[in-house]
């Protein structure tokens, strides 16, 4: 008979912890101490224990369930009296597996000393994620917000900040020379959830910022452009070549890269992105365009200035996207002419420049008069005229020609000029005090050649100027008109 009382128990125990089990499955909650228990028949004789597991760690049996969650409950309070600093808990599954017994064999004391034993404490914690990427765990939810808040402040004034949460702000428009913050938002939502965990794993605000700045480390694929070399990729990406060459297997030292060929490389990239909209207001120059007409009534390289260039200016009031400080996106919402653009326009003249001269000489000065004449002069015969007192001293070609020579004579001409006419005729200016033509440009009839100077062996300043027929020289006003 005791046999068979022994086997019912047997069985009613197995039936009791089967059951107790499937209620377990189906009331297991998250964030709360949990306790299971089942109900039993209650059938006289039998009592109810409760067999205490700790994170599936089995610790004994006790009588009244309370007296384990009281002890769990006076922990806590005595760890957060002893100290202010956190906030503790514990999040250790507790199960409490009731029995139905004949014979009640429990040990109150013994459970709860092994309960001290395998009962961790740590601290309340706020989770704080960006999407699914977790960033740590902090103190309290205000040191998170905190974080968050020296982040986007490195791209956003504070005082910016701090006044977006005025509606004023958002309708507001920047002045002249103004940009003001819209909006500010990260890239990924960020989200808080209660955690408990060590007080190790807690990351304070610098800790946070620290993290932030540097980001995280991804793979990610470089495209080989001009120039590129395993050096200049690893270096681009912090790395070694030798660590290019561990994460690329197929890669080898001495191997030829190939523009558009993929590699594999690793770099940190933000772990959030602030995202600032701003608006500006502000005046902008519209720089003027050269155009160029064509005139056949100037010599080809001759130039002329038909119409001044004049600047405009406009008022633009820009919407403008930055990521992390740099400017992604720009959008005109308005603009203002305030100043009209004028163009600059330059005529150019297509005439050829003939190097064959007219027969038809011009005076080679701006006025001026004949201070000596052509003929015999201190003992000597002077092969030219000299032409002083003009009204301003640019030196021009008489006829068309080719410039055959540009040279200086210390102890006679000074810096002086040869225009060969290709015609029978050359002539030359001499005393020049700097010259503007160079040996084998073609030179129309009255182009600036030069300015009229004192150089070389000279009384003063003014023109030398000789006309050479067939090789002799001959009276230039002979030919001058």
């Amino acid at each position: 008979m005791m046999q068979g009382m022994k086997k019912l128990n047997i069985n009613i125990i197995q039936a009791s912890i089967l059951l107790f089990m499937l209620v377990l499955i189906n009331s297991l909650m998250t964030s709360e101490i949990q306790v299971v228990y089942a109900k039993g028949d209650d059938d006289a004789g039998f009592s109810t224990i409760y067999h205490v597991y700790l994170d599936d760690e089995y610790l004994g049996a006790v009588k009244d369930q309370s007296l384990v969650e009281q002890h769990i409950a006076d922990r806590i309070e005595a760890k957060n009296r002893a100290d202010d600093t956190y906030t503790y808990g514990n999040d250790q599954e507790l199960l409490l597996i009731p029995e139905r017994v004949f014979s009640e064999n429990v040990n109150i004391d013994q459970v709860l000393d092994r309960l001290d034993q395998e009962l961790v404490i740590d601290v309340q914690a706020t989770t704080l994620k960006f999407g699914d990427k977790t960033l740590g765990h902090f103190a309290s939810k205000k040191d998170a917000e905190k974080a968050i808040f020296k982040y986007k402040s490195l791209y956003v004034d504070k005082e910016d900040l701090e006044n977006l949460s005025d509606s004023k702000v958002k309708d507001a428009e920047p002045e002249m020379g103004e940009s003001i913050v819209l909006d500010v938002e990260l890239s990924e939502e960020a989200s808080f959830s209660k955690s408990i965990v060590p007080e190790d794993d807690l990351l304070s605000v610098k800790e946070a910022m620290k993290k932030l700045e540097k980001g995280t480390l991804e793979e990610l694929t470089h495209e080989v452009k001009q120039g590129d070399s395993l050096y200049s990729i690893a270096l681009e990406y912090d790395l070694t070549e030798d660590k290019l060459l561990e994460i690329n297997e197929d890669l080898e030292v001495d191997d030829l890269l190939q523009i558009g060929q993929e590699l594999n490389v690793t770099d940190y990239v933000p772990f959030v992105d602030v995202i600032v909209y701003e608006e500006e207001l502000k005046k902008e120059k519209i720089k003027f365009e050269k155009k160029v007409e064509k005139s056949d009534k100037l010599y080809r390289g001759e130039t002329k200035k038909k119409q001044k260039g004049r600047n405009g200016k406009t008022k633009v009031h820009l919407g403008i996207k930055k990521v992390n400080g740099k400017t992604v996106e720009e959008e005109v919402l308005d603009e203002e002419v305030l100043k009209e653009v004028q163009d600059e326009i330059i005529i150019e003249g297509t005439k050829v420049i003939s190097s064959k001269g007219t027969g038809d000489f011009a005076w080679p000065a701006v006025d001026g008069i004949i201070s000596s004449n052509y003929g015999p002069r201190w003992g000597s015969r002077h092969k030219g005229i000299d032409i002083a007192r003009p009204s301003n001293r640019k030196i021009l070609a008489a006829d068309n020609g080719t410039v055959e020579a540009v040279s200086y004579n210390e102890n006679g001409y000074g810096n002086y000029i040869i225009i060969n006419h290709n015609n029978g005729y050359k002539t030359l200016y001499g005393h020049l005090s700097s010259t503007s033509v160079s040996v084998g440009q073609t030179v129309p009839q009255g182009t600036k050649i030069g300015v009229m100077g004192t150089t070389g062996r000279s009384t003063g300043i003014h023109l030398h100027f000789e006309v050479i027929k067939n090789g002799a020289n001959i009276d230039p006003l002979d030919v001058l008109n």
